[in-house]
């Protein structure tokens, strides 16, 4: 650290540099671009520029952040904070002043391009047979010459109407039998659910109760929670909700978090209380924007990567950063759902968690194989969850195998320079014209292309604010096929492409896609580090579909199966292209969109499902690409856009890729350049 340039980095967004000594967290926030809201001017009155400072250890940032790494609570603060109140640990990014090495969260509400979390819910018929549900019964009044307690006289009830055995009556639940029996009639409505024990109930209702029982089906990525408000009789979605996992103000990947806990005593126990806190909110917003009454939700179902499971359940995951990767718990638990601090639906409402397939595979793996049902398959499907960590499935009917990559935070807008989460005002979607060499892009929020009349005030004020990750592959992509980078990665010179777009950076070029610093907006650029990342994470990502093919012993797959929010808008060809995806036709290639939270949500709705997934867990073969040797070789190998040595006839066949080659002493750039020499 210079004492005079301190280093700060921003969360979510990655976006990380130097400022000098008393440069605001909002001065700061703008010179790196990053988006942090304010309309006061700084001046500490509109609150919308608040920030949470990190403490520690942040191995992945290289990063250490002192108690006093920004200035003291000031008066403006103090003052503010008496008469509408600051949230404990939150500061004015207007007031607060960078003193040294920073790590500072910028939550969603300060944001002023909110994130978009695209996990919608598929359209999908769900087979209902769910584990809570409502029973009336009618229940014998009590009689002097035969006393009996209520619910003793309940439970005979549900004996001879329900042919069901005793259920246990929780405390919370007991003083609410007597009045509502009465005021029934001696009749009422039972939210009896079919516990690993026995019968439970839940909650009672005099009379006759006929509003709907609902649960939430919730995917809690390493990046971004999605909740599913659900139907528990239809299996129909009501409502869905979303939001950034808050883990990320911790390490934007696992390991990363894993690494926060081992340096920081106490690092596990702020993760648990900050992701348990956003379900709990988000739980208590979906039901208040559907106007359902939180009583009624009596059901969860939970999938999440090892690292998320264990940290929601208050367990350190220490043991996941280290051979050889030992889970706490491998099985399918079901718990009350206010003890992972969901309070504010039913209090006596069940969380089923799904089972972990190993280490480093987990229950949102699990979710996918039942979303998928690759066991069910004669085709030979490969099934990708595209993510900060990438899990990935094999299988037919004869045999299912597993394993996951760590492909890191570049596919979400992370770690690229002109990168961010997908939010609107970020490119999405580019082309680039082969002959021109000029590109066109779609931003999110705006139906139109850059180059079609009215773009601009289709925009807004706003304009464009960075690429996300289906940009960023897009671009790289687009830029291959447009003969501007060669099969290393290497982007060309203008003198090698005929396009003065690509620019000198330092020692490397880089490529514009949008001059924007002229008109008082800022220039969007594909540098050779972002090229550098994107290859680093589709190689982890090749690499481990490799590793399963090899298990198998094929070299060619039959379908291809793009799960996951982020793998919902990935382009199957400009995949291909990158070489993220083996090569086959593109009709066979397919995306399940939020497959995991298909799956928790099939869970939530069905015990018969609950123990499919659980016994075909047991059944499927882990492999685990930490110890495997040849991932390294595979990873390697995958380097080249496509690949250095794996055919790709399928996509030679519709788009032919030009053999450019930018090394010194290549071809000057010609599509009848001779390739460069790789080693073998």
């Amino acid at each position: 650290m210079s004492r005079e340039m301190p280093r700060v980095v921003f969360t979510p967004s990655g976006k990380r540099g130097q400022v000098p000594v008393g440069t605001t967290v909002l001065e700061a926030a703008r010179q790196l671009g990053v988006d942090l809201d304010s309309v006061c001017g700084g001046r500490g009155i509109c609150s919308k520029c608040q920030i949470l400072p990190g403490r520690g250890a942040f191995p992945k940032h290289g990063v250490t952040v002192a108690e006093d790494a920004l200035s003291p609570l000031n008066d403006v603060e103090r003052r503010y904070d008496e008469k509408r109140g600051l949230a404990p640990g939150r500061r004015l990014g207007c007031q607060a002043r960078i003193l040294a090495d920073a790590v500072i969260d910028v939550p969603p509400e300060s944001q002023l391009h909110r994130q978009v979390v695209r996990k919608a819910a598929e359209v999908r018929a769900v087979a209902t047979d769910p584990a809570t549900r409502l029973c009336l019964v009618e229940v014998a009044e009590p009689d002097l010459h035969a006393p009996s307690g209520d619910l003793q006289r309940l439970n005979a009830a549900l004996a001879d109407q329900w042919d069901l055995p005793p259920a246990a009556c929780p405390l919370s639940v007991l003083p609410r039998l007597q009045p509502a029996l009465r005021k029934g009639g001696w009749t009422v409505t039972l939210a009896l659910h079919r516990g690993p024990s026995g019968p439970e109930i839940l909650d009672i209702w005099p009379g006759f109760f006929e509003a709907p029982l609902c649960g939430l089906a919730i995917d809690l990525g390493s990046t971004t929670i999605a909740l599913h408000l659900t139907d528990l009789a239809t299996g129909d979605v009501i409502a869905s909700a979303g939001a950034m996992n808050p883990q990320i103000r911790f390490g934007e990947d696992l390991m990363s978090r894993v690494s926060y806990a081992m340096m920081n005593p106490g690092g596990a126990a702020e993760m648990t209380a900050a992701v348990r806190a956003t379900l709990d909110g988000l739980a208590a917003g979906i039901a208040t924007e559907a106007g359902i009454d939180p009583r009624c939700i009596v059901e969860v179902a939970l999938v999440g990567n090892p690292v998320m499971h264990h940290l929601l359940l208050g367990i350190d995951p220490v043991e996941l950063g280290q051979a050889p990767f030992a889970l706490a718990t491998s099985e399918a638990a079901t718990l009350p759902a206010a003890a992972l601090g969901i309070g504010s639906i039913n209090p006596e409402a069940r969380a089923y968690l799904l089972p972990l397939i190993a280490g480093h595979v987990g229950a949102d793996a699990a979710a996918v194989a039942l979303s998928e049902a690759p066991e069910t398959s004669d085709d030979l499907t490969l099934i990708v969850d595209v993510g900060t960590n990438a899990e990935i499935l094999l299988g037919d009917r004869t045999r299912v195998l597993a394993c996951s990559s760590p492909t890191g935070p570049a596919f979400e807008g992370a770690q690229i320079s002109s990168g961010q989460r997908a939010a609107p005002g970020a490119i999405e979607r580019v082309r680039i014209d082969p002959e021109t060499k000029e590109p066109r892009f779609r931003v999110i929020g705006c139906e139109l292309w850059s180059d079609d009349p009215g773009f601009a005030a289709a925009l807004g004020p706003a304009g464009v604010t960075g690429i996300c990750g289906s940009g960023i592959i897009e671009a790289v992509a687009e830029m291959r096929m447009a003969g501007l980078v060669d099969g290393s990665g290497l982007i060309g010179s203008a003198a090698q492409t005929g396009s003065d777009r690509c620019r000198p950076e330092g020692r490397t070029q880089s490529y514009l896609l949008l001059a924007g610093a002229a008109t008082g907006g800022r220039d969007i650029a594909v540098t050779q580090g972002d090229i550098r990342a994107i290859q680093l994470a589709k190689s982890a990502l090749y690499a481990g579909a490799r590793l399963l093919m090899d298990r198998r012993g094929v070299d060619r797959v039959d379908r291809v199966v793009l799960a996951g929010a982020f793998g919902a808008h990935i382009s199957p060809l400009h995949a291909m292209v990158l070489g993220m995806i083996p090569d086959v036709p593109l009709d066979r290639v397919r995306s399940a969109g939020n497959a995991a939270g298909t799956g928790a949500r099939i869970a939530l709705c069905s015990v018969a499902a609950r123990r499919l997934i659980e016994e075909n867990v047991r059944r499927i073969e882990k492999v685990e690409t930490a110890i495997e040797p040849r991932f390294q070789d595979h990873f390697v190998a995958a380097n080249a856009l496509p690949h250095a040595s794996d055919p790709f006839p399928e996509l030679a066949r519709i788009a032919p890729l030009p053999r450019v080659d930018f090394n010194t002493g290549g071809s000057r750039g010609k599509s009848e350049g001779r390739r460069r020499r790789r080693p073998r």
